[in-house]
């Protein structure tokens, strides 16, 4: 297994992350941190936690983490490896790895269930649902299982597009990554797994401490990346019209984290989405 994380160099999250790795990991498995700052650091943590048993490698990137995930991939030893893609404020549950390479021995491409403080992030589809351009919603980056060979011949992520990406779209690479796979290679699209919802990785609400100021660029940013998204793919008319003024909704559907009010910035961001422009203000979803 490939776990490749791309990071800002958040310290703490990362030591929780790499703590929940602690003796789960086999011998064939490889962790691979790319710190977009504060490299230094991020190789004094990793080294804390190397061992014979625990391999885990640092490297660098420019900004962006789209970029920084396809860098990570390209880290790894050669060979094939199922990849996935933890932030780094995301932990595994004791014996998570473990399960996840018993039941994910034969699997091209797949999804489990991410989970915060306020239950389940997005909850998948039974097992057996082909992949579709509808049920690809439900699936996030720390949430995706693929094979390296499947990821690199899709080109990986794009680096276009993402939290911290160089465009104003930052958000969306996952979705996006899911939409080319189901083009170029739709026998995986029908024979992906959706991994049983008892088997998780924990993760921490998209808004956590972050101050309302900072929540609504990001609601903004995020929005403006999956309004870009929903134009670059194949989807009806009048369903982009209503993803676009649906986002006024979104802070009384998502009320435990979010305020009323929320839902005219994540509408803002998908119209300048839908648009290919910025109406002004910060382009960044996250700056720490």
């Amino acid at each position: 297994m490939g776990l490749v994380v791309s990071t800002l160099g958040r310290i703490e999250p990362l030591e929780r992350l790499l703590r929940s790795l602690d003796g789960q990991l086999g011998d064939g498995d490889r962790v691979v941190i790319v710190a977009q700052d504060r490299q230094d650091e991020v190789e004094a943590l990793a080294s804390r936690h190397r061992t014979p048993e625990f391999r885990v490698t640092v490297t660098g990137s420019a900004p962006g983490a789209s970029l920084g995930r396809n860098t990570g991939v390209a880290a790894l030893d050669e060979g094939e490896f199922l990849l996935l893609f933890p932030n780094d404020t995301t932990w595994f549950p004791a014996g998570a790895i473990p399960e996840l390479r018993r039941i994910a021995a034969d699997l091209d491409a797949g999804a489990l269930t991410v989970v915060d403080e306020h239950g389940p992030k997005f909850t998948l589809p039974p097992g057996g649902t082909p992949l579709d351009r509808w049920n690809v919603w439900n699936v996030i980056e720390m949430g995706i299982l693929m094979r390296r060979s499947v990821f690199e011949g899709l080109g990986g992520f794009d680096p276009g597009i993402g939290t911290g990406a160089p465009t104003p779209w930052q958000a969306g690479e996952a979705t996006d990554l899911l939409l080319r796979l189901m083009e170029r290679r739709p026998e995986l699209a029908r024979t992906f797994r959706w991994l049983p919802a008892d088997v998780t990785v924990g993760g921490i609400a998209d808004p956590a401490g972050l101050s309302a100021a900072e929540r609504r660029r990001k609601l903004r940013a995020y929005g403006r990346g999956l309004g870009r998204l929903v134009m670059r793919h194949p989807y009806p008319w009048w369903w982009r019209f209503a993803f676009v003024f649906g986002g006024l909704a979104f802070g009384l559907r998502h009320r435990s984290t979010n305020t009323p009010a929320d839902g005219w910035w994540v509408f803002v961001g998908r119209a300048e989405g839908a648009l290919g422009r910025t109406f002004g203000g910060s382009t960044k979803a996250v700056t720490r």
